[in-house]
């Protein structure tokens, strides 16, 4: 048996698994970067190059610490042009998705007073771009695109050192989204640098984008100083579909994230028990020439999942309790049944919608909330890169009538001033 089945009444013990499986060492984790970030703090740029050579084993010098624009522009060269053209294809959609999401100021008048709402960009905002052996360019055109049709000025990128050395394509997708300002410092001492800045790096105002557990925890701890997207858990799939489904269609969805990393999530929720027995076949036979099978092996083992339910209610309940990230509906109702869904970061509609269209090139952002954060958490788009200022201006006979109001609720408050600051306005 590849993935745990589980029948219904059955599911608490999982879902407490699910919840807590980086709970612990995200504790951990914020132990250790604590230090980090307080030393980036006090000391900047030596910190950084410290903390580099220490955790990443490279020396840099001060002035290798930002990468230029002819470099970026040289890797870049290296990308075939057929992934160019890949790449083009997902800036084209992802650019059309987010600009019909950007908020408009708006105003109104009530009487002679004008009320309204006024979005501004961001002055700043930083994307951490993850190292290691797996390169992901698509998150680069995720959080940098509506941070660009937000208009913010200033769009940075922090990374691994030599990571775009390694994975050029990281390189070729910063300088078509328009990205010059990068920096080779990666980890939680790049998240410290982003926050409280350094000689080299420059403050911002935001910080966006997925990285591990210590990525995780810095940005955590750095909030507050900084805006922050969310903090982001290992990444899930909730896959609902009867069983007409052909099981090999649903084995191969849920390894397309359980391959990501050993703590990911991939569930499906059926109402047959022949047809989890066939989905689990499935799984074991495509295991077999996965590159990344191990993984994934591991990731269905401890974090996966065959639910089988009764009934539509149940199957919509169970979603709304795991909140997921990723809600694939292969059903022939699934318009209808998403009315049931209450929580999920990105829902797919039929057989033709696999989370991977979303991952790259559909258009939404594929930065979306996790571990059961869509109860309260929305994806990341152009509204995460804009603030909004109130706008009131009241005229006498507004304030006139207004301030009957005003007064008694100040004095309630014990706010005397407040009280007097409206009275005074009709002194005699």
């Amino acid at each position: 048996m590849i993935v745990p089945f589980i029948e219904p009444g059955k599911q608490e013990h999982f879902l407490r698994k699910l919840r807590r499986r980086q709970e612990v060492f995200m504790a951990q984790a914020e132990e250790t970067v604590r230090p980090i970030i307080q030393d980036v703090a006090s000391r900047g740029d030596k910190a950084l190059l410290s903390w580099t050579h220490k955790l990443d084993g490279i020396r840099l010098r001060p002035g290798q610490i930002r990468i230029g624009r002819e470099e970026i522009h040289r890797l870049s060269a290296r990308v075939p042009e057929s992934l160019r053209m890949a790449f083009e294809k997902a800036i084209f959609q992802v650019n059309a998705f987010h600009r019909r999401q950007k908020p408009q100021s708006w105003e109104f008048k009530a009487g002679d007073a004008r009320l309204g709402q006024r979005v501004r960009p961001l002055d700043s905002v930083g994307i951490y771009v993850p190292g290691g052996r797996a390169a992901y360019p698509s998150t680069i055109l995720m959080a940098a695109i509506p941070a660009k049709v937000a208009a913010v000025p200033r769009v940075v990128a922090v990374t691994p050192p030599g990571n775009l050395e390694n994975h050029p394509e990281l390189a070729a997708v910063l300088a078509m989204v328009g990205i010059q300002e990068v920096y080779q410092v990666g980890g939680s001492q790049a998240i410290a640098a982003l926050a409280y800045g350094t000689k080299t790096i420059p403050p911002v105002d935001k910080i966006v984008g997925p990285g591990n557990a210590y990525v995780a925890a810095a940005k955590r701890l750095v909030f507050g100083k900084v805006g922050i997207d969310m903090i982001a858990g290992p990444t899930e799939v909730v896959v609902v579909a009867d069983q007409s489904v052909p099981p090999d269609l649903i084995a191969a969805d849920l390894l397309s994230q359980a391959e990501h990393d050993v703590l990911a999530s991939a569930i499906c929720i059926t109402n047959s028990k022949l047809h989890a027995v066939q989905i689990d076949s499935q799984l074991a036979r495509q295991l077999k020439d996965l590159p990344k099978g191990s993984t994934a092996r591991e990731s269905l083992r401890n974090f996966g999942a065959v639910i089988v339910v009764e009934n539509r209610s149940q199957a919509a309940e169970l979603v709304n309790r795991l909140a997921p990230e990723h809600l694939e509906l292969l059903l022939e109702d699934a318009r209808d049944f998403s009315l049931e869904i209450r929580h999920a970061g990105a829902i797919f509609f039929g057989l033709y919608s696999p989370e991977a269209a979303g991952d790259y090139v559909a258009g939404p952002s594929h930065i979306l909330p996790t571990s059961g954060t869509a109860r309260f958490s929305s994806p990341l788009g152009v509204q995460d890169f804009v603030k909004t200022s109130s706008l009131i201006e009241y005229g006498r006979r507004r304030l006139q009538q207004d301030r009957g109001a005003i007064e008694q609720i100040a004095e309630v408050e014990g706010l005397a001033a407040h009280a007097r600051s409206v009275k005074i306005r009709f002194k005699e």
